[in-house]
């Protein structure tokens, strides 16, 4: 009878380990996609910041081209009041193509592409672009391992019970991955 009770604690105490330490581990994984997530949004509030400043650069030396300059502050302001990780994305995406079009304008006008403030913007644009990008691959691989984590056996038993969900990968549009038409 003593051997049965110590076999059947061991046990329970075994599937007790267990479902702390999944329960542990899938809450761990959570918030890496969360604090991956807020590295985007530190790196997506520095290029809103900076956004103004080229602008403003930009529009002494091109009067005329108007029509892109309210372009790119108007894919900022929506980009800024997305709601959802998906709209967000979609519009972070469009915010960087629109941002190529002022770069691009560079190439019209010499004087603007030789000013000292707008080589500085856009230096520090491009560093900001780059550092999203490492902060989208962060934020991709801490989804996978939590989807993946919830998919395996058993932990996706416990995982559908206590109601977590998968994520969404943070994707590129069909325009990004289009070739950029460079004339000169």
């Amino acid at each position: 009878m003593s051997t049965l009770l110590i076999i059947i604690i061991a046990l329970v105490l075994l599937v007790a380990g267990w479902l702390i330490t999944a329960y542990n581990g899938l809450i761990r994984l959570r918030n890496r996609v969360e604090e991956a997530w807020s590295d985007i949004n530190v790196q997506l509030k520095r290029r809103y910041d900076l956004i103004p400043n080229l602008v403003a650069t930009v529009k002494g030396y091109a009067q005329h081209e108007q029509e892109t300059l309210d372009r790119v502050i108007t894919a900022r302001n929506l980009a800024m009041q997305a709601g959802g990780r998906q709209e967000q994305a979609a519009l972070e995406n469009e915010l960087s193509q629109t941002l190529k079009s002022i770069f691009a304008l560079s190439e019209s006008y010499p004087d603007l592409k030789a000013n000292q403030n707008f080589l500085k913007l856009q230096d520090e644009l491009s560093d900001t672009e780059n550092k999203i990008q490492a902060a989208r691959r962060f934020y991709n691989t801490n989804v996978r391992d939590f989807n993946t984590k919830l998919q395996v056996f058993p932990t996706n038993l416990l995982a559908k019970q206590l109601g977590f969900t998968a994520r969404e990968f943070f994707a590129t549009t069909e325009a990004e991955k289009e070739n950029i038409a460079v004339t000169f």
